[in-house]
């Protein structure tokens, strides 16, 4: 049954006009977990999180989140009647607040009774506790950030919105907030509809993907598959790869290396992990793929697992794009055409994989 069918999940129809751009679109995003509206800058995406949250109105358009409308016809349920939690690209903390009070602020919009997020939880989850009596113009971006998802869960949100929230920070700082979406991600029951053009963070936080394009939705569905489709330009260029779950096996503690097992067999990586059985995403670049017709023995690459080519599409002038079954699981390669007419390269060319950098994203 799917979640709409069975009441649950996130469904709406949007239709919003503005001079020289339209949004046209229609979602059914999962009732839990993290959906990605990715897309360029100008595609649409904050103008549909923006009607989502009923900011911006979208006449004949309807919203409904697990159940609940929110707007259908005549019915529209104001912003601060909804919900729902929205975490901006800047922080917009209270100046003359500390983050105890900032927090606070948040708690007061819910009654008691409907309060399912404590403050307590709050802050554990996003590792604030020592940062309460601090003011805002004493934090660094990833602090403010990180204290504004907490005032955001604070109001016991049904459903989370987060518009590039990590788009005004550096990599340092982009790197310190990761880690904090993924507990959300993981022990929070609350779905989260997220906004990003950063390929990086999808591979990272996505269950649910719907690519966007020029106010419309050119795909959507399971972020693994859609980010190795040939026929979507996430599949393409030098950002390219896939996504595959994975389990921690083993260690070699000699060379600082993580064994982990997946569908298309063993990988090895640097410092990846930290026990056994530990269940870890890993995403996989289509440029650290290359392909040979036999296994090397005298290489440098330590992951060289057998594969089937199921696909091909050009990507530029020079370059192919290889889709790839290797036990299951499904890989991209990026190799130049030259190399792909040299191999001889078809579908069902049976082909081995020589993995040169495995990232652990989640």
């Amino acid at each position: 049954m799917s979640d709409a069918a069975a009441g649950t999940g996130v469904q709406a129809r949007l239709k919003v006009e503005h001079p020289g751009f339209s949004l046209d679109i229609a979602l059914d995003l999962p009732g839990r977990g993290v959906s990605a509206l990715f897309g360029p800058s100008g595609c649409g995406k904050t103008t549909c999180l923006r009607a989502i949250a009923g900011l911006l109105r979208a006449p004949g358009g309807s919203v409904v989140v697990n159940g609940e409308c929110w707007q259908d016809g005549a019915r529209f349920v104001p912003t601060h009647r909804r919900a729902l939690g929205y975490v901006f690209q800047e922080a917009r903390l209270f100046a003359h607040l500390d983050v105890r009070r900032n927090l606070e602020y948040g708690i007061r919009r819910v009654a008691t009774a409907q309060r399912r997020v404590p403050l307590a939880q709050a802050v554990e989850l996003l590792g604030i506790g020592h940062l309460l009596a601090r003011r805002p113009d004493t934090l660094s971006g990833g602090e403010r950030q990180r204290v504004g998802i907490a005032r955001a869960l604070a109001t016991s949100p049904r459903l989370l919105l987060m518009d590039e929230p990590l788009a005004s920070l550096d990599l340092q700082r982009k790197r310190e907030i990761l880690p904090y979406l993924e507990r959300l991600h993981a022990e929070l029951d609350i779905p989260v509809i997220y906004v990003s053009h950063a390929a990086d963070e999808v591979a990272r936080l996505a269950d649910h993907l719907v690519l966007m394009e020029a106010g419309r939705v050119l795909a959507s569905g399971p972020a693994p598959a859609l980010m190795t489709r040939l026929d979507l330009p996430l599949a393409h260029g030098d950002t390219a790869g896939a996504v595959v779950d994975a389990t921690v096996t083993g260690f070699d503690a000699a060379f600082g290396l993580t064994q982990l097992a997946f569908a298309g067999g063993t990988l090895w990586l640097p410092h990846g992990g930290s026990r056994i059985g530990l269940a870890v995403r890993v995403r996989i670049q289509a440029r650290d793929v290359s392909l040979t017709l036999t296994p090397q023995a005298d290489t440098s690459v330590l992951n060289i697992l057998p594969a089937t080519v199921t696909d091909l599409a050009q990507d530029g002038p020079a370059q192919v794009m290889v889709g790839l079954d290797v036990g299951g699981a499904r890989l991209l390669a990026r190799i130049t055409r030259k190399s792909a007419a040299l191999l001889r390269l078809r579908e069902g060319a049976a082909v081995h994989a020589q993995v040169k950098g495995v990232a652990i994203v989640d």
